[in-house]
This record gives structure tokens, sequence and C-alpha cells, in this order.
């Protein structure tokens, strides 16, 4: 079982945060539907116990903080109106720490510019939702910026387009660990379009 962690604060957007759950929930149920064990335990780690208010109004209960010392294997960043969260040393400070221990470290949209304020971006491509493209470039001309892709994984470090894309990048997740036949039946689970086609 891998232990996946999703960040949340106050103006995350809903489904850059929501839509990767629902994909390693969905997994897990079709896993246990077949009599196999759950391979994803996920967390939602905020940043002071209670809820944040995501973007649009929704409130969102958290399980725990980025005080608590636990690892995880994933550790993803949605995005949303991330100004605050990326200036907050707490924050960065939490991501530093267990980026060396997490097997990946992944952004949905905005989250990225969590990412590369933490300094866990290097000069491998990235993306980000097609709005923020530019900004992100012009923010950190280091970085080798790709549009026109749904998601980039470098194995150790991923990051996907806007908002829905986090549905692509959890799925290719899902099969990256639970394998492709698993991450298709979770797609088809969710009747949600998604071919399993790699992305650069």
């Amino acid at each position: 079982m891998r232990s996946i962690a999703i960040l949340l604060f106050d103006a995350v957007e809903v489904l850059d945060a929501c839509g990767p759950f629902e994909v390693f929930s969905v997994a897990n149920r079709v896993a246990e539907r077949a009599g196999s064990a759950a391979p994803f335990d996920v967390t939602l780690v905020g940043l002071e116990d209670g809820a944040v208010r995501a973007r649009g109004g929704m409130r969102i209960g958290v399980d725990t903080t980025i005080d608590d010392p636990r690892i995880y294997d994933l550790v993803l960043v949605p995005g949303g109106v991330v100004d605050a969260v990326e200036a907050d040393g707490r924050v960065l400070e939490w991501l530093q720490r267990i980026r060396p221990t997490a097997e990946v470290v992944a952004s949905v949209c905005t989250g990225a510019f969590v990412l590369a304020a933490a300094g866990l971006l290097d000069a491998r491509p990235v993306t980000t939702h097609w709005e923020d493209l530019e900004l992100l470039r012009t923010r950190w001309p280091a970085l080798v910026v790709h549009e026109g892709v749904r998601y980039i994984d470098h194995g150790d470090l991923a990051t996907s387009a806007g908002i829905s894309a986090g549905l692509d990048l959890a799925l290719h997740l899902v099969a990256r660990w639970a394998g492709a036949d698993h991450a298709l039946a979770t797609a088809s689970q969710m009747d949600y379009d998604w071919s399993g086609a790699e992305h650069p």
C-alpha cells in the first residue's frame, strides 16, 4: 500500500484536489471488489486543523496537518489560488522535509508554483494550467515549461496541466503502481474517457 498526501488550503481548486482523491478511492474499490487489498491510503493534509474553504466555497475537512511528522510515498500539491501557500514558509519547509523520502512529489495545475517556490522543480520539463504557463516561465526562467501535455512524469517528480488533468495524472500513477488494467478499470468505473496513453 502506498501512502498519499494531498495538500489542502484555502482557495484550493476543488477538482485539483478531489479529482485525484476520487481516482485513488475508486482504485481501492476496484481492488477490493476483485478480492485484493486496497493499494492506496490517502491523507488530506491541511496547514491547520479544521476545514479549508475551497475555491467556490466548498468546505473540505483535513485528516492531519503539515506539523505531522509522518512521511508519504506520494505528495500531491493541487492548484487554485496559491499566492499565500507559496509564500508560506511552513508549507515550503514541509515540502523540503518530506521530499527526500517521498517516492514522487507531484502537482496539479498551479500547484507547480508551490513546488517551484520550495525549490523542488529543476531543469526537467514541467507543466501547469495553460493560462499560467508564461507566468511560470517568467517567475522561474530556469524551468523548462511545456504546453500541450496533460502531465509529465519523471519518476520522482510529476506535474500536470490544469484542473481535470489531475485525473489523468492520478490514473497514470495508478497504472504505474497497480498496473494498466487496474487503471483502465478505475477509469471505466468513473465513466471517464482515459486511454492510458503515455505522455512525455
